[in-house]
């Protein structure tokens, strides 16, 4: 059985963690992101989605600006906050549950923080901008710590690592006392291996199988496997249509532990959400 934790948001709201998966709704309001690019860059379109996937049963919907996929190139902070705050501001007033953002960046996670984020997902795990902690501990936002190797732009160019857990471990425990170091409270963190990301397939199944090797660090778990290239390459499907293969990948990532699902498909993995739940908490009389 996962541990369960309590996660620390803005103003005294908190998010139980473990009784339940927590589903995160991807809204990705890019041009270029790997499965859904363009397809919500209007901010009406992307206000609509977001409508529709807390609807569908999402319990956070995070938006992000910049694509982190493989070979992308860093978007201006001037572009990536037009991108994100045209859709915040009118998020913060539609939606009743959390809303994160996607960004690296310190900048643009302040803005979507006053704007009404309240979750900051950094792929980097304070690697590109240790000054993220520093917004997290002054307003109280949740951090997201994602293991990545390299930068997206050469991550999948990079030899396989020799000890991929190892690798993981030490990278997000240097993170996790970056972060303590400026402030932010460990109920406000969440540790995410970062499927893909520099990593091998053979990496990225190993990690979802051995989730419970991270249980060290003694966080919550967010994993990310959606429509994600290893699944393409083990079925055979473009990225639009892994659905099936991504339901696979979101079960057993909760039956190994995973505290939070990060996915594009909401209504289809609140379903396998619920019932691998189901499953995770049964026990024989």
């Amino acid at each position: 059985m996962r541990p369960n934790f309590i996660l620390s948001l803005p103003n005294g709201r908190t998010i139980p963690l473990g009784p339940r998966t927590i589903v995160v709704g991807v809204l990705n309001v890019t041009p270029d992101s790997f499965s859904d690019g363009g397809q919500y860059f209007d901010p009406a379109q992307a206000i609509e989605r977001a409508v529709a996937m807390q609807a569908e049963g999402a319990d956070i919907i995070e938006v992000g600006g910049e694509s982190t996929r493989p070979g992308a190139t860093p978007l201006s902070i001037q572009d990536e906050i037009a991108r994100v705050g045209r859709v915040l501001t009118f998020l913060a007033a539609r939606l009743t549950v959390p809303i994160a953002i996607d960004t690296y960046k310190s900048e643009i996670a302040r803005a979507a923080v006053e704007l009404g984020a309240s979750i900051i997902n950094d792929v980097s795990a304070l690697r590109f901008d240790p000054a993220l902690a520093e917004v997290a501990a002054k307003t109280g936002a949740a951090l997201v710590l994602m293991h990545m190797r390299g930068h997206p732009a050469t991550m999948q160019k990079l030899p396989p690592s020799p000890d991929i857990f190892g690798e993981a471990d030490r990278d997000l425990k240097t993170a996790i006392d970056q972060a303590a170091s400026r402030g932010v409270r460990r109920e406000q963190i969440v540790i995410d291996p970062g499927i893909g990301f520099g990593k091998t397939m053979e990496d990225n199944l190993a990690i979802i199988n051995h989730l419970d090797r991270f249980g060290g660090l003694g966080l919550p778990l967010m994993i990310g496997t959606s429509r994600k290239s290893f699944i393409g390459r083990l079925t055979g499907q473009p990225a639009g249509e892994r659905l099936l293969g991504t339901a696979a990948s979101v079960a057993i990532a909760i039956l190994r532990g995973a505290h939070m699902i990060r996915v594009h498909d909401v209504k289809e993995m609140v379903e396998v959400a619920r019932v691998s739940d189901a499953i995770v908490a049964s026990s024989l009389p």
